[in-house]
């Protein structure tokens, strides 16, 4: 029998607790195919225009949101760190996406700190942040259902359409950019 030492023990602990960790995390995530009604509100986007989130959404492109705010350190720097892989994997077809990220935390996230938070991720032209209104922000979050009452409660949430008056994709949970490439072409190739 061979002796194994602490340090050997800890390493396969530690890699044992990841491959539980990450098991459970791909078991956590959940896809339904979801129908929303887009609330008429006007958000801001990070360069300071003022735009209808209806309009923004149905500008003809396939379209990839999630929500998030500036100061979170957990779910958001994750979420827009896929989204950043994303569009890096799609290489020249990112152009045809419409990536948006909607602040949950308005009052915080102003048109500069979401520009500083997009060249963190290096968003391309495609890849746009809104904020607005208190009301505005809790609107679209209620429309999306993805609300929980106060911004430290949220959860993991990209949604996807192809096309406007397509069915909405709803993925809930950590999706890898993998994941996410193709999910995205799968929803492009549907009927």
């Amino acid at each position: 029998m061979r002796l194994r030492t602490p340090g050997q023990v800890t390493a396969a602990l530690v890699c044992a607790g990841l491959f539980v960790l990450g098991a459970a995390a791909a078991a956590t995530v959940s896809r339904a195919t979801e129908s929303y009604e887009t609330p008429a509100v006007m958000l801001v986007r990070e360069d300071g225009r003022s735009v209808s989130l209806a309009r923004e959404l149905d500008d003809g492109r396939p379209v990839l949101l999630n929500f998030i705010f500036t100061t979170c350190s957990s779910i958001c720097p994750l979420m827009s760190r896929t989204l950043e892989e994303f569009q890096r994997k799609l290489g020249p077809q990112a152009a045809k996406v419409h990536l948006m990220s909607i602040s949950i935390d308005p009052e915080q996230d102003t048109p500069a700190r979401l520009s500083a938070y997009a060249r963190k991720f290096h968003a391309g032209p495609q890849w746009h942040y809104y904020t607005g209104t208190v009301a505005a922000s809790l609107a679209a979050q209620k429309a999306f259902d993805v609300y929980r009452g106060e911004k430290m409660s949220h959860t993991p949430v990209t949604l996807m359409r192809a096309a406007p008056g397509k069915p909405w994709l709803r993925i809930e949970g950590f999706v890898t950019p993998d994941e996410l490439v193709e999910e995205y072409r799968k929803l492009l190739v549907s009927p």
